[in-house]
Formats: structure tokens, C-alpha cells, sequence
């Protein structure tokens, strides 16, 4: 049995829906199909789930969602004429979201309903059984996933039957539906092919799999055939954006793998993520701009017993949760997202923490990239690290850290903001990507 997800692309139009169907008509084992909300059209277009967050904000400054909601009413007229689907049949589902959104449903509420449209059209389209999320996919406080999910799709599965399942989102265990991060759909595929135990979770997109360098920025960049599952993890946490990171969690630790697919080139053998692989090379490189760091220092830091959770847990106070980190001898740099905290908020914040922590120094930098280099290979191969410097240095790019030995699958090379388009396309050539 194979579970596939579509994504926002690949569900955009009628025609598209169209080739989704040939897809799954080639092979009689794809009997779970998740889809997302339809996506851009054309470069400026707007995505259907960025007029449904439009929609919950008028009604939230007192209008009514009617204006915005008449747009997301004309794409899904638009997709199920060119499916030749009577209209009639829609707008009563159409009227009941409006009215609920105008009702104050809230933000999930709204976001989620892209899915919920798409799913609903698509069952239709193809025949198939519409299976709603929202009773099933149960949401901790915390966002992750209550163990009765699985037991509650695995409920109401009944083999050789053929479903469309709205991805995106689920409920908290009151039954308020809650919606995933963007990008979540992917992660209802992998908790539907735990649950059944998929032999393989197809994830079909606008590319021919995962690349080992961002094509729109180096030249010939050509898709890997295989990577881990942590690898994967570690690209997706320095930019990588072709797989949901937050998506593996659910089917890490099984043997299920996930094929990464091109929906308008479904003859492309796209990219196998698997548990584990043979081979020690690397599988790619990837950027991420718009980091703040901060550095604190004191004489003997390390000393005082628990410091650095403390220091974390006052950051947090301030909104401020750091995603990289570099130590010295009494000294901690932070790396953590720009859009975190206002200046003014990093200001308090570093006074509270002089103030609390008795510290020398506590101050915030701004304008940062990461870069991140990626394969299983990198302990067996220090070598690379040296190539990697001397390759920015040739190339005038500043290297500002360079973090080796924390995890066996990446290094992080941390360069000034506005130099990381360069340093991939360099780092790229050097490293055969």
C-alpha cells in the first residue's frame, strides 16, 4: 500500500488535478492520497491558504470575509468546471465555510479549509472516499502527535478501499481543529504511512526530487538519488524547502521510505529517503539567511552551575529561542532568527541579562547566514573542512564560524548576510555539487 501527498502545485488547477489522476490510476497500490490547498498558478499569484488567513483578518477587524471570500470561491468554481463538475454541488460547502469563517472560527479554522475544499473536489474527481483529518489527527499542546492518531486511522482504514485525505491538519484533544506549520501536508503523509505501514510514502511536488544545491542559484545542480533521513533533517534545517522538515518525526525509527517526486515529470525517478545507506559522500549544501547573534561572556562562565539553561530560559522570556550555538572558554554565541525580537527588545534583554547573570558583556549582531554542508561522509573526510575555508577565502567571503564535529552528517559555516548566494555557488563547484 502507498500513501501519496500532493502538494500545492501540483493541485493548483483542474489540469493539474488531471495529471494527479493519471498518476495514481498507474498503480493500484496507491490507495491514500493527501492533498494540499491549491497553490500559485504563476509567479504572482496568490496562494488559496493566504486569502483563507486574509479572510479570518477582516473578520477579525470587524468585516466581513465575504470580498476575499468571493476569490477563493472563484478558484474552486475555476477547478471543478475544468473537471466537469457541477457547480451546484459545491457552493452549499462553499456558503457553509463562509459562514462559519464570518462566524470568528478563528485562524486554524480558516487555514485549514484549503484542504478540507481540495480533498472534498478531488474524492469527488477521482471516485474516491472523502476521509476528513479533523476527528483523527489528534494535536498535543505541545504540537506533536498523540499516539491515538494512529490507532484512530488505522480504525477506520478498510483495505482495498481507495481515500482523499485533506492534509495540513487535525485537532487538539478538546476536538478544535488545529492546523500544522506551512508546508504540513507533508507531515500528514508520513502519519498516515506510519499508521498503515506504507511501503513506500510517494511525496509528489514541482521538482524531480530533492537537489544537492539550490538549482536556482547553481547552474547544472542535479537531484540526489538517495539520503537519510537525517541528512534530509539537517538540509531542511539550513534552507532546504523541497521536504517539511518536522515531517520525518513521524516515521523515524521504521523502514518506510519516502520518495521524492515530480508531478509533471512523473517518469523521474526523484529521490529515495531511506533509513539508512551505504557510502560515505555528501549529499548536498544549502543556506539559510536572517540571523541575529548574541554573545555573552564572563570570566569563569562555565563555572556556575547550570548557566547556560538559565541564560536560555531568560532569552525565551523575550521570545528569543536560538537555533545554533558556538562555545568558548567563557563566552556563548547564539544564533537565532531576526524576526525573533525588535531592537528595542534585544536591548532590554541584553541589560536584564548583564543585570541577572552578573555578566562582562551580553550584545546582539545582526546580519547573518548559515550555510550548511550535509553527507554521512563528513567525519572520515576533515579534509573537506580545510577545502571549504580556503574555497570562501579565495573568494573574499568572510567565514565568521565554522562548526565541525557536532553532528557526524553536517557543518555549518556561518558568513555574513547578502554573501550566501555566492558562498553556495562556490562551495558548490569545490565540493562537486
Amino acid at each position: 500500500m502507498i500513501v501519496c501527498k500532493f502538494g500545492g502545485s501540483s493541485v493548483a488547477t483542474a489540469s493539474q488535478i488531471k495529471k494527479v489522476k493519471a498518476i495514481i490510476d498507474a498503480n493500484a497500490e496507491r490507495n491514500v492520497v493527501v492533498v494540499s490547498a491549491p497553490g500559485k498558478r504563476f509567479k504572482d499569484d496568490t496562494k488559496v491558504t493566504d486569502l483563507l488567513y486574509q479572510c479570518n483578518d477582516a473578520v477579525r477587524a470587524g468585516a466581513s470575509c465575504r470580498p476575499v471570500f468571493s476569490k477563493i470561491e472563484e478558484r474552486y468554481h475555476d477547478i471543478i468546471s475544468g473537471l466537469k463538475i457541477q457547480s451546484r454541488w459545491l457552493q452549499p460547502i462553499l456558503d457553509d465555510v463562509r459562514l462559519h469563517i464570518d462566524a470568528g472560527s478563528g485562524p486554524n479554522y480558516a487555514a485549514s479549509r484549503g484542504e478540507y475544499l481540495n480533498a472534498r473536489i478531488i474524492a469527488k474527481y477521482f471516485g474516491f472516499e472523502f476521509l476528513d483529518t479533523e476527528s483523527l489527527v489528534i494535536l498535543k499542546a505541545d504540537g506533536s502527535i498523540d499516539s491515538r492518531t494512529y490507532d484512530n486511522i488505522r480504525r477506520v482504514y478498510k483495505p482495498g478501499k481507495k481515500y482523499v485525505v485533506p492534509g495540513f491538519y487535525g485537532s487538539n484533544i478538546e476536538g478544535k481543529i488545529l492546523t500544522f506549520a506551512r508546508g504540513g501536508s507533508d507531515i500528514t503523509g508520513s502519519i498516515f504511512s506510519r499508521a498503515l505501514n506504507a511501503t513506500v510514502y510517494e511525496n509528489w511536488t514541482d521538482v524531480s526530487g530533492v537537489y544537492g544545491a539550490n538549482p536556482t542559484i547553481v547552474e547544472d545542480a542535479k537531484p540526489v538519488a538517495e539520503m537519510t533521513y537525517g541528512e534530509v533533517r539537517e538540509l531542511s534545517g539550513v534552507g532546504a524547502g523541497v521536504f517539511q522538515e518536522e515531517a520525518i518525526a513521524p516515521i523515524y525509527g521504521t523502514q518506510i521510505p519516502i520518495n521524492i517526486k515530480n508531478t509533471n515529470r512523473p517518469e523521474d525517478v526523484g529521490t529515495m529517503i531511506v533509513p539508512t545507506r551505504k557510502g560515505d559522500d555528501l549529499v548536498g549544501l544549502s543556506a539559510k539567511k536572517g540571523y541575529n547573534r548574541i554573545t555573552v561572556r564572563k570570566l569563569m562562565l562555565f563555572k556556575q552551575r547550570g548557566i547556560r539553561h538559565a541564560l536560555l530560559t531568560m532569552m525565551v522570556v523575550f521570545g528569543v529561542r536560538p537555533a545554533f550555538s558556538c562555545y568558548g572558554i567563557d563566552s556563548i554565541v547564539w544564533y537565532f532568527d531576526a524576526s525573533l525580537a525588535s531592537d528595542s527588545v534585544l536591548r532590554m534583554m541584553c541589560q536584564r541579562l548583564k543585570d541577572e547573570f552578573d555578566l562582562q558583556e551580553a550584545f546582539v549582531e545582526k546580519g547573518f547566514s548559515i550555510v550548511g554542508v550535509v553527507g554521512q561522509g563528513l567525519p572520515e573526510h576533515p579534509e573537506i573542512v580545510s577545502k571549504c575555508a580556503m574555497c570562501l577565502q579565495e573568494n573574499h567571503i568572510r567565514t565568521v564560524f565554522i562548526n565541525y564535529g557536532a553532528s557526524d552528517l553536517s557543518m555549518l559555516i556561518g558568513v555574513p548576510e547578502g554573501t550566501e548566494v555566492e558562498a553556495q555557488k562556490v562551495l558548490a563547484k569545490a565540493l562537486g555539487f
